[in-house]
């Protein structure tokens, strides 16, 4: 689930954390960067779970109309088929997801409270409105309910507010989570171990993430007397701390894993100053980058391997 991209980010936030506390150590600040992994995992594990729980108040709003002392024609004729359906049942019922569950203390963050609001949120739809009203039951139409559920989940004020409160990493992983929960949604009914997909792997985490954070953390000197000489006008201290790290990050990446093509590393680069960093720190990065990646290409430093990365 975790692309470079997500990874990257997640390095960057580490690195600017020990930049800023010097009593911030590697060993502490590996520990920073895994729990932000584990989190990432975890947010989908918690909006799968929290889809359910709200799926589920449909029989507690079931009951409640029933115990009305006049229920209307309407409290009559509802039914909790929110949550009496296949694609519900299949997640309720799979060991493995309830094993996740456990092994991640995900349960505990969820309110009752939350499960409430949302729901009678959701329950003011006309996506709710229409699915109540409608004689369809195919499995097709309970799968688009379940994303029109999760759709409401994402345009929420609550629910993000509430997710955030959780998760500190949030509005960097969203569109993460969001794509896996489209995917997870579209393919119900659930079977197997199917939020295995989504679990952080070892080549993204410990094989790119990790040695990107050790190398820019254990060279950070040698990499600033390199960048140094391209800043030509620009006095390093000047330099906003987190383009310094990211040209650090950067340099790493390029020396360092022969299978990313220096184009995309630069691209990357860019891109996430944009999203970080100041209004002029994109046309900076991209200088500067530009600038030491024809140099260390002159040099030998740069070395990439396998069919399309080598620069003709």
């Amino acid at each position: 689930m975790l692309s470079r991209r997500n990874i990257r980010i997640k390095v960057m936030q580490v690195l600017y954390a020990m930049s800023r506390d010097k009593e911030l150590n590697f060993r502490h600040a590996m520990l920073l960067y895994n729990n932000s992994i584990r989190q990432s995992f975890e947010m989908y594990l918690f909006s799968v779970l929290q889809l359910v729980r709200v799926a589920e108040y449909a029989k507690i709003d079931y009951t409640s109309k029933l115990a009305k002392h006049r229920p209307t024609d309407e409290d009559k004729a509802f039914r909790p088929k929110l949550c009496d359906n296949e694609m519900i049942k299949s997640i309720q019922d799979n060991r493995g997801f309830k094993s996740m569950i456990t092994a991640h203390k995900v349960l505990e963050k969820i309110s009752e409270d939350d499960t409430r609001y949302l729901y009678n949120e959701f329950a003011k739809t006309e996506d709710y409105i229409e699915f109540l009203a409608s004689k369809e039951d195919s499995p097709d139409f309970y799968r688009q309910t379940m994303l029109n559920l999760f759709k409401h989940f994402n345009g929420s004020e609550h629910f993000n507010e509430m997710v955030e409160d959780r998760y500190f990493s949030w509005y960097d992983d969203k569109s993460l989570i969001v794509g896996a929960m489209k995917k997870t949604l579209k393919a119900l009914p659930a079977t197997g171990d199917f939020y295995s997909e989504f679990e952080p792997t070892d080549e993204t985490v410990k094989e790119f993430g990790e040695i990107l954070l050790q190398k820019v953390s254990n060279e950070d000197k040698e990499l600033l007397e390199i960048i140094e000489p391209s800043l030509k006008n620009w006095d390093a201290e000047r330099v906003a701390v987190l383009d310094m790290v990211l040209l650090k990050m950067a340099l790493i990446e390029l020396t360092n894993f022969p299978t990313i093509p220096t184009k995309v590393t630069l691209n990357e680069y860019v891109e996430i100053s944009k999203l970080y960093s100041t209004d002029k720190s994109k046309d900076f990065i991209n200088g500067i980058l530009d600038r030491l990646m024809k140099k260390l290409e002159k040099e030998g430093k740069i070395v990439k391997e396998g069919r399309g990365l080598i620069e003709e």
